[in-house]
């Protein structure tokens, strides 16, 4: 189970019946808020590393936030064989640093 504190905020993104979207800043005001909030860093885990988490990184780094990829939380979905690691190698090409959930809490 996910423990988080009473300040988090959960942004969620493509709730309409006839809406997609794969990063965490499309169609949601998640820029915005984090611009407020002066956050200067992104620590992204979850499903699917090939698709959403690539997505959400890419747009951080796009908006010029340091982004940390929870290595031993995310997950390829794989469609084609090798596309989580080319995934990362794009992610990490752009700037993305790779951390676990210890290292990004301590």
């Amino acid at each position: 189970m996910l423990a988080l504190p009473r300040s988090a905020r959960v942004v969620s993104k493509a709730t309409g019946r006839d809406n997609e979207a794969y990063s965490g800043f499309q169609g949601t005001d998640l820029a915005a808020q984090m611009k407020a909030l002066k956050c200067a860093r992104v620590i992204v885990g979850g499903l699917a590393t090939d698709y959403c988490v690539r997505a959400t990184a890419l747009d951080a780094r796009s908006l010029g936030l340091a982004v940390f990829i929870l290595d031993d939380a995310v997950r390829a979905v794989n469609i084609q064989a090798g596309d989580g690691e080319r995934a990362m190698r794009e992610m990490i090409f752009a700037g993305v640093r790779l951390c676990t959930a210890d290292e990004a809490a301590a």
